[in-house]
Formats: C-alpha cells, structure tokens, sequence
C-alpha cells in the first residue's frame, strides 16, 4: 500500500450499509489499515455531529470532508481547519428566493468555531423526521428563526433542502441563475420520492476540498469511491475512482472500476486486498 496515496469514501450509499451503519467488518479492516499507517477519510454531505458518532469506530486521524466540501474538520481535535462561507454579495438575495419559495429547509452557519443549523418552519415533507432523527441520535441542536434573514450578517456555509423532485426544481433553476453558488441537486439514495438540494460557495466542493487534504497532507494521489452525483466532483480531483455496485450508472461511467457494494463492504475489501 502506496503510504502517500489519500483515500477518500463518500458515507452513505458507499461506506455505510442500507441501515445507514458502520459494519464491524468495514470498522475493523479500516480501523486496522489506518493504524498500519493508511491515510483514509471520508467526504459527505453530513455535518460534523453526524459524523463523529457514524466514524467513532474508525479512528480517523486526519480531517474528512463535511458539507460536500464545506469544511474540513478534525475528528480527534472536534475543530474545524478551514471552510468556505457563501459570498457575502449574494447571501440576501438568496435566502430572499428561499423565503418566497416558503422558507423551508435548513440553514449552517459556523461562528466561534461551533456548527449552528436555523429552520424557519418544517412544512417540508420530512423536515419533522430529519430533526427528530438527529436530536435523538447525534445530539443535535436546531435552532427557529423568524427568517432566514436574520442570518444574512452570520457566516453562512450551507443550505440544504429535501423535498419532491417537482418542488425542488423552480427554487434549483433560480439560485443557479445567481452563478455564485455551488448547488447540488440529487435524488435521495433512502426514499426515492425526494431530492435533496444541497446550497454552498462556489468555492466549496469535494473537487476543492480533496486537492486542499492532499496538499496539507503532502500526498502524491488521491483514490476515492462514491455511489451517487455528488461524488462526481471528487472522482474529478481523483488519480484513481472507484463505483460501488448499487451506484448510479452515471457514477459507475466516471469510475475506473466497480467494487463491491456497501452492503458487501467493497470500500474495505478493497482497501485490505490492497495491502497484501
């Protein structure tokens, strides 16, 4: 195993199984290989509390890729090392499109160094679910604002929205006419009757930031593997990627190759036949 090689896992629909967990197997073989002197992180659209308890077992020792490339966080230290926030020309006029398509969805800002997510109501159809699922499981806060313009002075970092397909895309064509923002726009790989909106800088992408881990890092190539369209942008920073089975065919086409799927801990086997 190359030790200047960067090894990068998209989580859900790549790493984590259909129960949204960390096998044993994957936690083991990965936890082993990383001790061993393996440079492994994770890239996802998920926030750091999130991540912290889904990674426990792992025992990462560099920073993942949170936000779809938002910032880069330590998971030893519990800090973040850098992140991009939107610029702050366009944040009014954006969360102004937000508010006339029904203030729905959620808001991050990062300020004193803490993650801090804003609603303004839950009438999305899986808002309620969304919340109740985090505070449960990762102890997390969320926090009710009149408008999402109250937030317009904060550093704000990311936008994320789950709803059907047909009401996502006329608040999709709009903010992607402001040609200021990152906007991601995929199908939900747990329910196929939603897409997820995912709003960031222009600047924030796993492209960005898996270049910005392997420069700090001082690695010679990246290896990454992913399931769904938001990991294309990280196959596009890669030397070498890799499709789980199960990912979508348009991943599958920017792949050098299929591996096996997250239920059949591909990313893992993967990695250990490497080191053999």
């Amino acid at each position: 195993m190359n030790k200047n090689t960067l090894y990068i896992s998209d989580l859900d629909g790549t790493l984590l199984n259909s129960e949204c967990k960390i096998s044993k197997t994957t936690a083991e073989i990965i936890s082993r290989l990383i001790d061993d002197g393996l440079m492994f992180s994770v890239a996802t659209a998920r926030t750091n509390k999130t991540v912290e308890q889904l990674c426990e077992k792992l025992r990462i020792n560099i920073p993942v890729i949170l936000m779809n490339g938002v910032a880069l966080y330590d998971l030893e230290s519990h800090k973040f090392k850098s992140f991009e926030k939107f610029d702050i020309a366009y944040v009014s006029e954006f969360l102004e499109i937000i508010e006339k398509y029904g203030s729905k969805g959620f808001l991050y800002t990062i300020e004193n160094g803490e993650l801090e997510t804003f609603y303004v109501n839950t009438n999305a159809p899986n808002s309620e679910e969304f919340m109740r699922e985090r505070i449960q499981k990762y102890d997390k806060k969320f926090m009710r604002t009149n408008s999402f313009l109250h937030c317009a002075d904060m550093n704000c970092v990311h936008f994320s929205l789950s709803d059907k397909k047909e009401a996502l895309q006329p608040v999709f064509d709009e903010i992607s006419k402001l040609n200021a923002f990152s906007v991601q726009f995929y199908r939900d790989i747990y329910n196929d009757d939603f897409w997820y909106l995912e709003i960031c800088s222009r600047k924030a992408s796993k492209y960005n930031a898996a270049l910005k881990l392997k420069e700090m890092l001082k690695c010679e190539k990246i290896v990454s593997f992913g399931d769904n369209l938001n990991d294309l942008p990280l196959f596009a920073a890669s030397d070498e990627s890799y499709a789980v089975e199960g990912a979508k065919d348009e991943v599958k086409a920017k792949a050098c190759g299929i591996i096996a799927s997250n239920n059949e801990d591909g990313v893992a086997w993967f990695l250990d036949k490497l080191q053999r």
